[in-house]
């Protein structure tokens, strides 16, 4: 029964914190009020903290599911790592001509490593709330059903917590996730001309105009790549090989969850939501990952290591 007053009130306080973030930052900034689809992008906030709920009572005698004062603290200092990190690098967009096209989001490694290292409740937390100060700091406005998004993605990266013997998952794990991966890059490539809704032209003065690239419509196959090399390299570090195997398949769902919500929020086609807006988003998170989540769980390791934790 704590456990699960723990979690509802973790929910609970994801929820405040959303609608918090709205009701004080529209006072501030016009550009943050939720004038479109308000209701709608909160059902699928509610969609979200459902599938965390049900996760929790399918898997409730796991002690992933413990939210006590260390857990809380670890909460705060995610979300205001993400925060910090999103707005720094929210809205810079890396281009190199012809190939590139991607937004910069280094930050997300630290929901994937928070949920790894301290839970799903933490990594939902560290996600959701993250991105969406992240967003109010940045300005741009509020996309609480992408700020779930984020959250779950740091949320599965914490169900690797399920498995004691954590080798055995991950050939599932990656598996399913070479299916998803793969079948992203499928679709792009029947649909090469899909523009990318992700993307800032600057040059021309053009947001999601522009038609996707080559490189943004196969980043996600490049990362799962990327991913796959750390995996075997660090074959022998099984907690570096499962963190960002598991962040693999957080950010395809979690991302996923996020793009698919706006077919009916911004009334975008399965296509456009997918090639325009999934791929552009969870290729280049996927690339960041491959290479930061192995840094942060190799340094966690090496403080615990000093600390004697």
């Amino acid at each position: 029964m704590k456990r699960l007053v723990s979690v509802v009130l973790s929910l609970l306080a994801v929820l405040a914190f959303f609608v918090g973030v709205w009701l004080v930052g529209r006072t501030f900034n016009e550009s943050l009020d939720i004038t479109d689809a308000p209701v709608l992008r909160f059902v699928f906030v509610g969609i979200g903290l459902l599938i965390v709920l049900i996760v929790y009572f399918l898997t409730k005698s796991h002690k992933m599911w413990q939210v006590g004062t260390r857990e809380v603290v670890f909460m705060a200092i995610g979300a205001a790592l993400f925060a910090i990190f999103s707005y720094i690098f929210n809205g810079t967009v890396f281009v190199v001509p012809s190939v590139s096209q991607v937004a910069i989001r280094p930050a997300i490694s630290i929901p994937m490593f928070f949920g790894f290292a301290f839970g799903p409740v933490v990594g939902f937390f560290t996600g959701a709330v993250g991105n969406m100060f992240g967003d109010a700091l940045t300005g741009f406005g509020l996309s609480p059903q992408w700020s779930i998004g984020n959250g779950l993605v740091g949320f599965v990266a914490g169900l690797s917590w399920l498995f004691a013997d954590k080798k055995k998952s991950l050939n599932t794990v990656l598996i399913v996730s070479f299916i998803l991966a793969a079948a992203g890059v499928v679709l792009y490539f029947l649909n090469p001309t899909t523009a990318n809704a992700t993307f800032f032209d600057v040059e021309n003065n053009i947001f999601g105009d522009a038609p996707i690239t080559l490189f943004a419509g196969i980043s996600l196959i490049i990362g799962f790549v990327l991913v796959l090399i750390v995996r075997f390299v660090f074959g022998k570090d099984i907690d570096v090989a499962t963190a960002v195997t598991w962040s693999m398949l957080g950010n395809i769902l979690g991302i996923g969850f996020a793009a698919v919500s706006d077919i009916w929020i911004n009334g975008y086609s399965p296509v456009v939501a997918l090639v325009g807006e999934f791929l552009p988003a969870a290729g280049p998170n996927l690339i960041f990952a491959a290479i930061l989540v192995p840094i942060l769980v190799a340094a966690y390791k090496a403080v615990q290591r000093q600390t004697g934790r």
